[in-house]
């Protein structure tokens, strides 16, 4: 067969549920999905066996080794000639498949990764998730919107790469640590056309409550510096910028209690960013709701990043 999907999953079987009925009415055909149970305490193979009529399906279930080595273990599992990698919080086009190996025939890649989207389903909540994580005010341009696509790192839940690829690189070798953004600087460093299909996206429901979401943002922030210790190079000026953020808020809320000059220049700055998330995150979503959303979203999502950047950086400096 051609494609062979892995998904990992920890005790979301309703995840999985949606995630499998996007696979069914795939156009293209030609595929194997493989579930990889990772410890879950509650099982999702009542779901898996409720769809295995419908779709070429396997079921695993093994100890919690965390998600990058269940994925491992799943692409060990693979028959197919091209695997492909899913978060189960996603939900699957139609035609994304499809799309898929006509784009890997016509430029000849060795792995890709996509970006993200909201469907139209989603709650107001997750399309401002959405709109922060994708958004080019925040960080959406190196998530999905890039002028070269060979500069693109892969996130896991949605990137995929050839059997040979897998097995020339390993696959992950950090359980849940930045582990898909080292493997795609793996990827390239050992030769592999690795690209991003910007038309292959997927609905990605994301975290569900604010203080789940902002965990997550402190934990890509401190992922990034991770990936260091495998890779110097993977801090590029680009990727510090939440933590520039975060120092200009603190800078900005020290000077205004202080008094001192330029305080109101700044909080200018500021108001103007703040507006232009409403304005186009409302204008995008069609709705004033998702707009005000988005501003306390995105504001929390720099902050947190930032600062899981800059809690990372000091703890590498001291564990040394």
């Amino acid at each position: 067969m051609y494609f062979s999907i892995i998904i990992p999953v920890f005790n979301r079987p309703q995840e999985i549920n949606d995630l499998l009925k996007s696979l069914t009415l795939q156009e293209f055909k030609d595929f194997e999905v493989i579930i990889v149970e990772d410890g879950s305490q509650v099982s999702s193979e009542k779901v898996v066996n409720y769809h295995s009529s419908l779709l070429n399906i396997r079921y695993f279930y093994i100890n919690n080794i965390g998600q990058g080595f269940a994925r491992n273990f799943g692409m060990g599992k693979a028959q197919g000639l091209y695997f492909v990698l899913f978060d189960s919080d996603c939900i699957i086009p139609a035609e994304y498949l499809s799309i898929l190996k006509l784009r890997i025939i016509n430029r000849q890649l060795d792995a890709h990764g996509g970006p993200d989207a909201a469907d139209d389903d989603f709650s107001l909540f997750q399309k401002a998730i959405n709109y922060s994580m994708t958004s080019l005010l925040t960080t959406g341009g190196i998530r999905g919107k890039m002028k070269n696509p060979a500069k693109y790192q892969a996130r896991g839940f949605n990137m995929g790469m050839t059997k040979d690829a897998f097995l020339t690189s390993g696959g992950f070798i950090d359980p849940n640590q930045g582990e898909d953004i080292e493997l795609s600087i793996r990827l390239k460093k050992l030769g592999y056309n690795l690209e991003l299909v910007e038309e292959a996206f997927v609905y990605h429901k994301r975290k569900n409550t604010w203080w789940g979401f902002f965990k997550q943002s402190f934990s890509f922030g401190r992922n990034r510096i991770n990936v260091s210790r495998f890779h110097p190079d993977a801090v590029k000026p680009v990727h510090l910028l939440p933590a520039a953020f975060l120092i200009y808020c603190i800078l900005l809320f020290l000077s205004g209690v202080a008094g001192i000059a330029y305080f109101e220049f700044g909080l200018f700055l500021l108001l103007a960013w703040v507006f232009a998330i409403f304005i186009h995150s409302s204008w995008k979503n069609k709705s004033v709701h998702v707009g005000i959303l988005s501003v306390f979203i995105a504001f929390g999502q720099l902050n947190f990043y930032g600062a899981g950047l800059i809690y990372e950086f000091f703890r590498k400096i001291f564990k040394k």
